[in-house]
């Protein structure tokens, strides 16, 4: 469950910086590391989506996807200091001192990428996605359960 948040926590991101962004500005314009950067945490953000989604539903990839979404969304956090040209000491202050909702969620990511990390890649989490119930066989004949015997 903790994929979900992570999700939008990395669309979060580029979704802010395309909504600041001018209107006569082009994405063009970017350097190429800061649009690797946003890619990244686009895909991030899908990968752990869908990763959630295939979880909930018992699948035993969406527990991998996590992991690889979680990664992407860690790579994408380290990425981020180098595609703006800021040293990671500064860029890890400011996102810890005085950064706005913008460096919180992205404190909130980290965090829960590595949360979903270290989830994802646990043995119970894999044995609970590789569980299946037993089918009852159904019965037919003088046996079986009917209706009209009550």
């Amino acid at each position: 469950m903790l994929g979900f948040p992570a999700a939008v926590a990395a669309g979060y991101v580029p979704v802010k910086i395309f909504l600041d962004m001018p209107a006569e500005f082009s994405l063009g314009a970017l350097p190429a590391w800061v649009l690797v950067d946003l890619a990244g945490y686009v895909v991030a953000g899908l990968v752990l989506l869908v990763g959630s989604l295939a979880t909930l539903f018992r699948a035993t990839a969406g527990a991998v996807l996590l992991g690889l979404g979680a990664l992407l969304a860690i790579g994408a956090l380290l990425t981020e200091p180098m595609s703006v040209g800021v040293p990671l000491a500064r860029f890890a202050d400011a996102m810890f001192t005085h950064g706005g909702f913008a460096m919180a969620d992205r404190v909130g990511l980290a965090a829960l990428a590595v949360l979903v990390l270290v989830l994802a890649f646990l043995p119970p989490t894999f044995r609970y996605l590789r569980y299946r119930t037993s089918v009852v066989p159904v019965l037919s004949g003088q046996g079986a359960y009917s209706s009209r015997s009550w």
